[in-house]
């Protein structure tokens, strides 16, 4: 994400909190979502979330930024990302039905990596040495905790693995958007793909809605929207080189949520790839804040 710009006032402190409540929410919003995967299609759990979240969403951009928020130049852009959100995000709640909701969640961070990967082939970008290294040590952790060709792998893995090179790549449709689009019309067409793709399949994968699980369902919506809102805005608050590595906390709430609802414990070498996968994350997004920086001050 871009570096908030310099006429906004700063304030760190405040960003690292958004940021840490907001990669929480969401860290709630996908084990509420793991617990449903067992009755629900992944589908149908995404389309709920989206036809919940939508009102939702609208309004808080309405009353942050106006109504001229809710238009976009992109639109075409928006819904090429909405697709390749709903797919990744298919893929991910499909490895939560598999996987424990850490390991899950620390391939899927794995999507820095494959942004960094892509855009050499694709956008003819330079990479230096020091970042191709922190792609390989990231790659290592995650064939730490996916472990191909071991007794211990499971090939639901390659779930999580395609939710990361999906996100990574909806990163990059990401930098074709104008800087005049700002964040929030950004985040509230996520949404608005989601719904739209997932409104399309639904009559293939819809199960009937048992009572209890409404409230479930409410709070998948309403934690998803609250952590976009809340990481949204800490970009907004404070630069990017300093909440971008708080993201990686969400593996840390995967690990306690994991354990305590469903006593998950990863193995030693799981917790040694989740290391990798965050140290090589923040690693990247390190040198890509100082590299933005560099070019902005260039004449």
């Amino acid at each position: 994400m871009p570096e908030a710009p310099s006429t906004r006032p700063q304030n760190p402190v405040i960003g690292i909190a958004f940021i840490l409540t907001g990669v929480l929410a969401l860290t709630l919003s996908d084990a509420f979502a793991k617990w449903l995967t067992a009755a629900y299609p992944p589908i149908q759990i995404l389309f709920l979330r989206a036809l919940i979240a939508l009102p939702i969403i609208m309004g808080v951009v309405t009353a942050l930024a106006g109504q001229q928020a809710l238009r976009s130049r992109y639109l075409p852009i928006h819904l090429l990302r909405g697709a390749i959100n709903i797919a990744a995000a298919a893929c991910f709640y499909t490895g939560l039905m598999y996987l424990p909701l850490a390991e899950n969640t620390a391939v899927a961070f794995a999507a820095p990596l494959f942004v960094t990967v892509l855009s050499v082939f694709i956008l003819k970008e330079t990479v230096d040495r020091h970042r191709w290294a922190a792609v390989l040590i990231g790659f290592l952790g995650v064939l730490l905790i996916v472990r191909p060709g071991a007794d211990s792998f499971q090939p639901a893995a390659l779930f999580p693995l395609m939710t990361a090179l999906l996100y990574g790549a909806m990163m990059m449709t990401a930098r074709a958007i104008g800087p005049a689009e700002g964040m929030l019309t950004t985040t509230l067409y996520i949404v608005v793909g989601q719904l739209v793709f997932s409104v399309l399949l639904i009559p293939w994968f819809w199960e009937p809605i048992q009572w209890a699980h409404l409230p479930f369902f409410l709070a998948i919506a309403l934690c998803s929207t609250l952590g976009l809102g809340l990481i949204t805005q800490a970009f907004r608050v404070a630069p990017a080189s300093v909440v971008a590595p708080f993201d990686y906390s969400g593996l840390l709430w995967a690990a306690v949520l994991g354990w305590l609802f469903w006593d998950e414990i990863p193995d030693l070498l799981a917790y040694l790839g989740v290391l990798l996968i965050a140290g090589s994350g923040v690693y990247i997004a390190l040198r890509e804040a100082r590299a933005s920086r560099r070019r902005r001050a260039k004449p």
